[in-house]
């Protein structure tokens, strides 16, 4: 008889961690931020440094996917109204210092500039750059889950002359 309620209890517990961690999970699926609506100021838009667009790094991956339109200024990544990516936890948006970021592993060991949280998974929205940062050494921005460690969607960028 204990045996029996003593299953009972573990299996209780066990399927209430999992309907937890499973709710986590599909959280940012279920109930999604508004879309964003950042605007640049006129300082911002001063001096456009380069633009590019987001694109679905691996088509045979159906979760992972991005668009939109991205601009780079000297002090702001400005990610336009058409940006949109799969909804997900903790994407956050990167300078990264190689061209053409197509995988996971090309981000991994890189030393990256991480400019935030991603607010919105659709919608302008507007990153400060750290000073001191070489524009031109970071021909890339991608959306980045570092819960996983997984890339969702990269933005090469095309330097204004």
């Amino acid at each position: 008889m204990w045996r029996m309620v003593a299953v009972f209890l573990l299996g209780g517990v066990l399927g209430t961690g999992f309907g937890v961690a499973l709710g986590f999970l599909a959280f940012p699926y279920v109930f999604p931020p508004p879309a964003a609506m950042d605007q640049l100021t006129e300082a911002d838009a001063e001096t456009l440094v380069a633009t590019g667009t987001f694109i679905h790094a691996n088509p045979a991956d159906p979760i992972h996917f991005g668009s939109g339109g991205v601009e780079v200024y000297e002090s702001v990544v400005f990610l336009q109204n058409d940006f949109k990516v799969g909804p997900g936890p903790d994407f956050h948006v990167y300078l990264v210092p190689s061209a053409e970021v197509r995988a996971s592993g090309d981000v991994k060991d890189m030393m990256f500039v991480d400019l935030g949280k991603l607010r919105a998974f659709e919608g302008s929205q507007r990153y400060e750059i750290p000073a001191g940062v070489n524009l031109k050494d970071y021909p890339s921005v991608v959306i980045w889950c570092q819960q996983f460690g997984v890339l969702i969607s990269p933005a090469d960028l095309a330097f204004e002359s």
